[in-house]
């Protein structure tokens, strides 16, 4: 065996063993993981052909697509599926996604930042179909207050849902009338228009399950707790140059 062939078969050894461990990840972000741990330098494309050889690709799944459908008359949508952004909370988008812990549903309510993809704000609640006020009403108060903390006050900030009960409710709107808060809209049932956080709910909850196995914990609060910080802080994303939601703003100069 020469030389290549050598470090080809320790590398997919590499690939196995992450595999294992986040099943859940991409051969991009398995290359990035083995970089960081050896020091070897690779492509990603050599890594690809690796997984591809021993049948290894993420176990989460991507969301199907739904056909467009009509506006909603209060919020449109403002976006219009675009999410370029030039600072954190410039555009927000938020959605509720349910789980199971020990044979109890929960909801988790999202607000994820546009600009590097990081969770603003959060809430976990008893699950109530995605309509739980509670839940909902929590996660907007907790984002209201990071984007006063954080000195984003006296800047526009849109919020981005689809048009879940919670979201067109009057109650709602006047939760933030008082904040610089302009709203948009998917258009019925269109998960497209809102793809950042739609395509999240489905691999994090596969990542949570898989790699955390946060179904079985006995502390689901300070599981998901503990998920989000790791989300945040430690987990690297392709599109941020391998590079964690916290990192990627704060190597900017961002609060």
């Amino acid at each position: 065996m020469n030389c290549y062939d050598a470090n080809r078969l320790l590398l997919s050894q590499f690939i196995c063993e992450a595999h294992r461990k986040h099943s859940t990840w991409g051969y991009h972000h398995l290359a990035k993981n083995i970089r960081d741990q050896t020091g070897w330098e690779f492509s990603d494309n050599l890594c690809h052909k690796c997984c591809k050889e021993m049948a290894i690709k993420s176990k989460a799944r991507p969301a199907p697509y739904v056909r467009p459908k009509e506006e909603n008359i209060f919020f449109p949508n403002i976006v219009a599926n675009d999410w370029e952004t030039t600072r954190p909370l410039e555009k927000v988008c938020t959605d509720t996604t349910m789980f199971y812990n020990r044979g109890r549903p929960y909801d988790l309510t999202l607000y994820l930042d546009a600009f590097n993809n990081e969770i603003a704000a959060y809430d976990l609640a008893f699950s109530k179909h995605g309509s739980g006020i509670v839940n909902h009403f929590g996660a907007l108060r907790k984002l209201l207050k990071v984007i006063k903390k954080r000195g984003y006050s006296g800047l526009e900030t849109i919020v981005h849902s689809d048009q879940g009960i919670i979201y067109t409710s009057r109650a709602f709107a006047n939760a933030h009338k008082n904040y610089n808060i302009v709203r948009s809209m998917s258009r019925k049932a269109t998960p497209t228009d809102n793809p950042i956080i739609e395509s999240l709910n489905g691999w994090m909850k596969e990542e949570m399950e898989m790699d955390f196995n946060i179904g079985k914990t006995h502390d689901i609060h300070k599981a998901i707790q503990a998920y989000i910080y790791y989300f945040n802080n430690e987990r690297l994303a392709y599109s941020l140059k391998y590079k964690s939601p916290v990192q990627y703003r704060t190597e900017l100069g961002f609060k």
